[in-house]
């Protein structure tokens, strides 16, 4: 038997890691993988990069990563332009980290010699900005993994935590290790068993972390003065434990359409009583339960 621990989305939340690593212990892994998006979002980027690294533990990228790659090049699309956090990111990574990043695949297949073939991606395959949510349908998911060998497949992006079984593929989701969605303050990975006929979930982990050391990292690093209402809403995110950005700017879409970004706006998203309606479905009362089917 193989024993893998899956970590996605860290997202710069250097407690958080520790936090998960200190629990992994427990568990006497053989590999541990980390499904993308451990940069961006919290101000420990770096940090978390270094960690990785140390432990050579094997990375792919996600869509974070793009934005640290891609931002402020021929390649990226036009309304990129109006981010904020890209330049907080590349300061905190430098161009060391930024060329090592550019080396890492966008995709792994894990070859272990008592368990079958298991794809490893960000979102899905060829695309890291496109995730597997509870809404996802049987047929969606179908067309989507119609070129996936692997009849298991690892996958995150969405931050919501999933096992799901369609047609002949068993589809894992760990959740989010760093900014977790569903109003719960904690890091959330997998522990899966690889045998000679198939992988299955042994546990699905949530570890309490302290948001504290992010947010004093976040003033001393002037992350608000240097990203501006991007960077409020990032950090109501880390202490609701909820979606806030891609809420607020559905809530301005339909309400200020064509408008900039301003204080005054953040201030009017802050007090609407229920946001839930501004989010996409699958974010529409989360719970920290994990999603089965």
């Amino acid at each position: 038997m193989t024993r893998l621990a899956v970590l996605a989305d860290i997202h710069g939340n250097l407690p958080a890691l520790r936090a998960v690593i200190d629990d992994m212990a427990q568990y006497e892994v053989d590999q541990v993988v980390v499904t993308g998006d451990s940069i961006n979002w919290g101000p420990y980027s770096r940090g978390v990069m270094e960690v990785i690294s140390e432990r050579r533990w094997p990375v792919i990228r996600g869509n974070n990563e793009l934005y640290l790659l891609d931002y402020d090049t021929e390649r990226a699309p036009a309304h990129w332009a109006r981010f904020t956090m890209p330049p907080y990111l590349r300061a905190q990574l430098g161009d060391q980290w930024a060329s090592a990043i550019a080396a890492l695949p966008d995709t792994l297949q894990l070859r272990f010699r008592d368990a079958p073939p298991i794809q490893v991606v960000h979102g899905i395959p060829g695309d890291p900005w496109t995730a597997i949510t509870p809404q996802s349908s049987a047929a969606q998911i179908r067309r989507w993994l119609r070129d996936c060998s692997e009849r298991a497949l690892i996958c995150a992006h969405s931050h919501i935590p999933l096992e799901r079984h369609v047609g002949d593929w068993r589809i894992f989701n760990p959740g989010s290790v760093g900014v977790p969605l569903d109003g719960e303050h904690s890091a959330s990975y997998m522990i899966l068993d690889g045998r000679a006929d198939g992988w299955t979930l042994a546990a699905h982990r949530r570890v309490p972390f302290d948001t504290a050391p992010l947010l004093a990292e976040f003033e001393r690093t002037r992350f608000t003065e240097r990203c501006g209402v991007t960077a409020h809403l990032v950090i109501d995110e880390f202490q609701t434990a909820r979606l806030q950005l891609a809420a607020y700017l559905d809530w301005k879409r339909e309400h200020y359409p064509g408008r900039g970004d301003s204080f005054d706006l953040l201030r009017e998203f802050r007090e609407l009583p229920d946001i839930e309606p501004y989010m996409p479905p699958a974010y529409r009362g989360l719970t920290s339960a994990l999603y089965r089917d």
